[in-house]
């Protein structure tokens, strides 16, 4: 009988700090939830969701328009799958699983050829200048961002999908995926050292919003999370490679190339 007592007292004390670590978790996931969209809707305002009073053109292309919706979908979805779990609904969470892998697999696509588009549009632009001064390298360098994000995202939301069943290790791979592509509304906020800073700034604040995310999971829980530490050491190392990528021969040969 008493050490029927002891195990049930030992079980119970497990279960309680289950409950405590899975309330601590949710309150990260809920805020980010809350986050991302104000920051991609702040971000995306001017050129996309309210361009309309803004003033701006049309949007350049069908893709463009493609994109932002893509976009807007994981954005919906990633808010839609953290509700679902904080209510304790993760049957549904699960069966929306699927949707995420298409969507996923969609957004890279449809990035990657967004972000190609834009360059060979403004590449094209750069060679119609009259003085014909600006061959239009720095779209070519430039190109070397997005597609970047687009790799890591595919990275970090592939191998979340696939340790799907490892809630721990799958929703912070997913959290860290959607933080990654945040750079794209960041860079748009409409402040002077965000617009003049160029990608050193905006990818800069992408890191600190990881890394005040890995911050608070570490605190509460004790301990950094492998997920947290090897995802985050890729998107923060990729940067300062991908700048140097950038400004290489072959490199502009290769986005010369693609958008040809």
């Amino acid at each position: 009988m008493t050490s029927n007592a002891s195990a049930q007292r030992a079980a119970g004390k497990d279960r309680q700090l289950h409950i405590g670590a899975a309330g601590r978790d949710r309150r990260l996931y809920i805020a980010a939830a809350v986050f991302i969209p104000i920051i991609v809707l702040i971000g995306f305002a001017r050129s996309y969701y309210l361009k309309g009073f803004f003033g701006n053109p049309p949007l350049p292309s069908v893709l463009v328009h493609v994109h932002g919706i893509v976009m807007t979908s994981w954005v919906i979805l990633f808010v839609t799958q953290v509700t679902l779990v904080a209510a304790r609904r993760t049957r549904v969470h699960r069966r929306l699983g699927m949707l995420g892998a298409v969507l996923a697999a969609t957004l890279v696509s449809v990035g990657s050829a967004t972000a190609i588009s834009s360059a060979a549009r403004n590449v094209s632009l750069a060679r119609a200048a009259p003085d014909g001064s600006h061959p239009g390298l720095g779209a070519l360098r430039f190109l070397v961002i997005p597609l970047f994000d687009m790799a890591i995202f595919a990275i970090l939301a592939g191998t979340a999908l696939y340790f799907r069943r490892h809630m721990d290790l799958h929703k912070r791979l997913m959290l860290l995926a959607t933080l990654s592509v945040l750079s794209a509304a960041i860079a748009r906020i409409p402040l002077h050292f965000i617009a003049t800073g160029g990608p050193l700034v905006f990818l800069g604040l992408t890191d600190l919003c990881i890394v005040g995310c890995v911050l608070y999971d570490t605190v509460k829980n004790r301990r950094l999370h492998p997920a947290f530490l090897w995802g985050t050491l890729l998107v923060i190392t990729s940067q300062p490679l991908r700048i140097m990528l950038g400004g290489t021969d072959a490199w502009l040969k290769l986005s010369q190339w693609l958008t040809s």
